[in-house]
């Protein structure tokens, strides 16, 4: 398997996991799901939860093609809530589905507690062959481990207001260095006018910043954890959106409000850096500016070397007590990289599929609200493959938190020092909280 050196270091991860959290070791821990359990004959029943919408029509392709395999849906709320109803099953030792959709960041928190199995021995090289190599990452803890298969990436790029940078006469910033005089020169030909904020609510859009700088905020050293959430990469990032910030020439309000809303449609916000599932967001926020927008790759830190970083995501795992993992692993694979499963899960459920075979017969046509931009998913898939690996470690939601709490203040006092102070109290928390957790951690 394809693995970054940061990923080679965490061949250790799962076994030193289990130790520092107390965990018992299962099948799913020891690189091996083991046997089906489904006996000669034996009708097998998988229960999959998912918050994608529309998954039951996905899933029904499957279901009429395998019917000693049936897989039934069960909806449930994503993010923390999610992870928290199957640890809390898991814990309890009944009511865990065999399925589960895990986005990425939360992989090693699950792991770390023994909830999902490694199913290596049922996804072979040419799987993951077809997957961006660092979203393959994602999903593998080991050299050996499989923890999922991947099922949608959010690979970031630039989107901007084609007509307001035609008529004032700017190119499309291919740096960060661009990206700023872009910003200034917008502002300065109207005051009310920003070419992008400073969200200091967004925590996964900043790791997507940082990722495409280079950063990875955890990693294993040996037997433990670190943590470099001020490495020289992230503290570049912040750096730079201090300057902008302080310089008043970008602003600092949260996305996802009714203001932000109001100032795409209304033309007061007339680019914004996000993931490729952004045509959505503009199509419900700003439909007065429909065929005003393009899309292009992230403004670069070093041209000769082109990134993007990611925002979003997930996989499908098995989970480690599932009585079929072997049926399960079977449906995941086919769930994220059969043809015509991909098809569907862009036309039912809306996503961008990670696994790069199929996304050509998947995306022919650009978003509704990109018609006017034929290359769309063109561009989304070559940018795509260069986002670089991001660690994750198992309190991610303490280290958001503190993005939370240090970069509003940050960003309320449009301060560039508070900026880097920020980036230095996410790191003390971080840090002290995987201690406090009882994880070996290594300074």
């Amino acid at each position: 398997m394809r693995l970054t050196t940061g990923f080679k270091a965490a061949a250790a991860f799962a076994a030193a996991a289990l130790l520092v959290t107390g965990c018992s070791s299962t099948d799913s821990s020891s690189g091996s799901t083991g046997t089906s359990g489904a006996a000669a004959g034996e009708k097998v029943e998988l229960t999959f939860w998912t918050w994608a919408p529309n998954m039951e029509k996905v899933v029904s392709l499957w279901n009429a093609e395998n019917p000693d395999i049936q897989v039934t849906v069960n909806k449930q709320d994503g993010g923390d809530p999610a992870v928290t109803k199957l640890l809390t099953a898991i814990k309890g030792g009944s009511g865990a589905p065999d399925i589960m959709q895990a986005e990425y960041q939360k992989i090693p928190t699950l792991v770390s507690s023994d909830a999902l199995a490694d199913i290596s021995s049922e996804v072979g090289s040419d799987v993951a062959d077809g997957f961006p190599e660092g979203v393959w990452n994602a999903v593998t803890l080991g050299s050996e481990a499989v923890y999922g298969v991947p099922q949608d990436s959010g690979p970031m790029q630039f989107y901007y207001r084609a007509d307001v940078f035609e008529n004032l006469g700017i190119e499309v910033p291919t740096t960060w260095e661009e990206y700023a005089a872009a910003a200034a020169t917008i502002h300065a030909a109207d005051p009310n006018v920003y070419l992008g904020t400073f969200s200091a609510t967004d925590a996964g859009w900043f790791t997507g910043l940082a990722q495409q700088a280079g950063a990875s905020w955890w990693g294993i050293d040996g037997d433990a954890w670190t943590v470099s959430v001020d490495d020289e990469a992230t503290t570049k990032v912040a750096d730079y959106w201090g300057g902008l910030v302080e310089s008043g020439v970008i602003n600092n309000k949260p996305m996802y409000t009714p203001e932000w809303n109001a100032a795409l449609n209304n033309g007061t916000e007339v680019g914004w850096l996000s993931a490729v599932w952004a045509p959505g967001v503009l199509e419900g926020n700003a439909p007065d500016t429909q065929g005003l927008w393009e899309m292009a790759p992230m403004p670069q830190w070093d041209s000769a070397e082109p990134a993007t970083g990611n925002w979003g995501g997930s996989a499908t795992a098995v989970t480690s007590q599932s009585k079929y993992p072997v049926e399960a692993a079977k449906f995941v694979t086919w769930l994220n990289t059969d043809q015509d499963a991909v098809n569907a899960l862009v036309a039912e459920a809306g996503i961008y599929p990670a696994y790069s075979p199929a996304q050509a017969g998947a995306l022919a046509e650009p978003p509704a609200f990109f018609a006017n931009q034929p290359d769309f998913f063109t561009i989304a898939g070559e940018t795509a493959s260069t986002a670089g690996s991001f660690t994750y470690g198992p309190n991610v939601n303490v280290a958001y938190s503190a993005y939370n709490d240090e970069f509003g203040k940050a960003a309320e006092s449009k301060s560039k020092s508070q900026f880097l102070d920020a980036v230095a109290s996410m790191q003390k928390v971080t840090l002290e909280d995987l201690k406090n957790s009882g994880f070996n951690v290594k300074e």
